[in-house]
C-alpha cells in the first residue's frame, strides 16, 4: 500500500487515514456493491476541495487497490463461456466502463496536479503515470469490447500522459503496477499496450476474444518497437498533441513534435515462435500470463488474427469491392434465421425480420452495411443473419465479421456470405428427437448450420428428400457462434 503525509481535514468521509481505511474495509461485507461503492469513491475525490496532491493520489490509489480483485471477478463473469442474459450482460459491463471512467479521472487529475507543479518525486511519478494509462487504456478497452464508439478525448488525455512521461524521462521507469501481482510495467509499456490493441482490429473479435488478445500483446509489450518517425516495420502511428487514436498509416504522416511511429517489432517474431509452438505441441505455453485457461485453438485463433494484421502489408481483398446504396432486410440468430427461411415452427419472436439495413458495399464474398442503432444490443461479430434484398424474394445467409460503432446512432458491419441458396431441412439423428439445420452447400461436402451443441453428440445426420436417404457424417465445425455451429460433414445419397 502507498503511503505519503498529507496536511488539513478536508470536508470529505476519507479525508482522516483511519476513516478511509475504515470504510474500506467495510466494503468486504458488501462484495456485491462494493465496485459501485469505489466508483463512487473515485468520483467524489475527483470534485472534493482541500486535498493535498499527495494525499489524493494516495487515497486514489487505495480505492483502485481495493477494486482490483472485484474487477477480475466481474470481468470474468462478463466474458465467461457461459454468456449472461443480455440484461445481466449489459449491467456487468456498465459497472466495469464506469468504475475505469471515474478512475481515469481520478488519476488524470492527480497527473494534472503533476502537470501544475506539483513534484511527487521519482519513486512515486512512474507508478502515477503507469496507473493513469492503465485506467484510461481499461476505459477505452471497456468501450471497444462492444465495438464503440470511443471517446477521442480519451485518445487525447492517453497521449498527454505519455507525452509528460517522456519530457520528465521517466517513460521508461519501472513502478510495481499493483501489489501481489507479478511484472513491473512503465508509461512506455502501457501507452504501447493500449496504442496496438486499438490498431489490432478489435472490431472482428468476440469479447473473450478481445481480452485475449490483450493479454497477449501486454505479454509482448516489452518489444514493441516505438520510434520518431516512420519506417516500414513502424505500420501506425499517432500524434501526442491531438485527441485521436493510433492508426495504420496509408501515407506518410505529418512530421509533428508529437508524431510517434510503432510497430510489433521483435513481438512479431516471438508471436510467431509462440504460433508455431501451439500448432505443434497442441498445448499453450505455462509461462503464458493469460489471466485464465483457454482452449490452444482460440489461443491460436487470436494469434493468427494478431500475426495478420500486424504484418507491413495487409492482405489484399481476394475479390472487388463495388460501391452500392440498397436496403436489406434482416433477421438475426439461429432461430431468427430458421424463421425467416421459413422451413420450420419457431417461436423467435424477437428475432423476426423486421430490421432494415442499408447495403454500402458488395463483393463475392460478402458486403459491408450500415446499421441504425435501433434495437441492436444483440449485435456483434459471430452472429448469424438472414438478410433479403430490397425487392427480392431469395434469402441469404450470412455471419457478422467486423462490428464498428460510428456513434450512437449508427453502426457499420462487414458481413461473410455463406451461402446464397440456404435450404432448411429436418434432420433426424438416432435415438435423439429431430433437429432442424440450414444447408448452406450441398453436395459430397456439405456445410449445415446447427443449433449449438447438437455437433457435440458426434452422430450421424438423416434426412428423407425426394424418396432418397441423405446421410451426413460429420468431418467438423468450420464456425461457431453463440447459438449455432457450421458443421462439414460428408453425405452419401442411398435409395428409401
Amino acid at each position: 500500500m502507498l503511503k505519503f503525509f498529507g496536511a488539513g481535514q478536508p470536508d470529505h468521509p476519507m479525508a482522516d487515514p483511519r476513516d478511509a481505511r475504515r470504510l474500506l474495509e467495510e466494503l468486504a461485507a458488501r462484495d456485491d456493491q462494493a465496485v459501485e461503492e469505489l466508483t463512487h469513491w473515485h468520483e467524489s475525490l475527483v470534485t472534493a476541495e482541500g486535498f493535498r496532491p499527495e494525499r489524493r493520489f494516495e487515497l486514489v490509489a487505495q480505492i483502485d487497490e481495493a477494486a482490483q480483485p472485484r474487477l477480475r471477478k466481474l470481468a470474468r463473469e462478463y466474458l465467461s463461456a457461459r454468456r449472461p442474459s443480455r440484461f445481466q450482460e449489459a449491467k456487468l459491463w456498465a459497472r466495469l466502463h464506469d468504475y475505469y471512467r471515474q478512475a481515469a479521472e481520478a488519476y488524470a487529475g492527480c497527473a494534472d496536479a503533476a502537470f501544475n507543479g506539483w513534484d511527487p518525486g521519482k519513486s512515486v511519478l512512474p507508478l502515477l503515470l503507469v496507473r493513469a494509462l492503465r485506467s484510461l487504456a481499461q476505459q477505452i478497452k471497456w468501450q471497444q469490447v462492444r465495438y464503440g464508439p470511443v471517446d477521442p478525448a480519451r485518445w487525447g488525455r492517453l497521449n498527454r500522459i505519455y507525452a509528460f512521461a517522456e519530457q520528465r524521462g521517466v517513460s521508461e521507469a519501472s513502478a510495481p503496477v499493483y501489489p501481489g501481482t507479478p511484472g513491473d510495467s512503465t508509461p512506455r509499456r502501457e501507452f504501447l499496450r493500449a496504442a496496438l490493441f486499438s490498431c489490432s482490429s478489435p472490431d472482428c473479435l468476440l469479447p473473450p476474444e478481445s481480452e485475449l488478445a490483450e493479454r497477449l500483446i501486454a505479454e509482448l509489450a516489452p518489444q514493441v518497437a516505438l520510434a520518431f518517425a516512420p519506417a516500414r516495420e513502424l505500420p501506425y502511428w499517432t500524434d501526442l498533441a491531438l485527441a485521436m487514436a493510433p492508426q495504420r498509416a496509408t501515407k506518410p504522416p505529418p512530421a509533428t513534435p508529437g508524431l510517434r511511429c510503432f510497430g510489433p517489432g521483435a513481438a512479431a517474431g516471438a508471436l510467431d515462435a509462440l504460433i508455431e509452438r501451439i500448432d505443434v505441441t497442441g498445448e499453450v505455453p505455462a509461462g503464458l500470463n493469460l489471466g485464465a485457461a483457454h482452449a490452444p485453438a482460440m489461443v491460436l485463433d487470436v494469434m493468427q488474427h494478431l500475426a495478420a494484421v500486424w504484418s507491413p502489408e495487409l492482405p489484399e481483398r481476394k475479390s472487388l469491392r463495388h460501391s452500392v446504396k440498397s436496403r436489406l432486410t434482416v433477421a438475426h440468430g439461429f432461430e431468427g434465421v430458421l424463421d425467416a427461411l421459413g422451413g420450420a415452427n419457431t417461436l423467435a419472436f424477437d428475432t423476426r425480420a423486421d430490421e432494415s439495413w442499408v447495403v454500402e458495399n458488395v463483393s463475392a464474398g460478402g458486403f459491408g452495411a450500415l446499421v441504425p442503432q435501433t434495437r441492436s444490443e444483440w449485435l456483434r461479430v459471430g452472429t448469424l443473419l438472414a438478410m433479403q434484398p430490397e425487392g427480392g424474394t431469395n434469402w441469404v445467409v450470412g455471419v457478422v465479421r467486423r462490428v464498428n460503432r460510428v456513434s450512437e446512432q449508427e453502426t457499420r458491419v462487414g458481413i461473410q456470405t455463406l451461402s446464397k441458396a440456404p435450404v432448411v431441412s429436418k434432420f433426424d439423428l438416432r435415438g435423439i428427437a429431430s433437429q432442424y439445420g440450414v444447408v448452406l452447400e450441398g453436395g459430397e461436402q456439405a456445410m449445415i448450420a446447427l443449433s449449438a451443441g447438437v455437433y457435440a453428440q458426434g452422430l450421424n445426420l438423416e434426412s428423407e428428400r425426394g424418396g432418397r436417404q441423405h446421410v451426413y457424417m460429420p468431418q467438423g465445425v468450420t464456425a461457431r457462434g453463440e447459438d449455432y455451429e457450421v458443421v462439414r460433414f460428408r453425405e452419401m445419397v442411398r435409395e428409401s
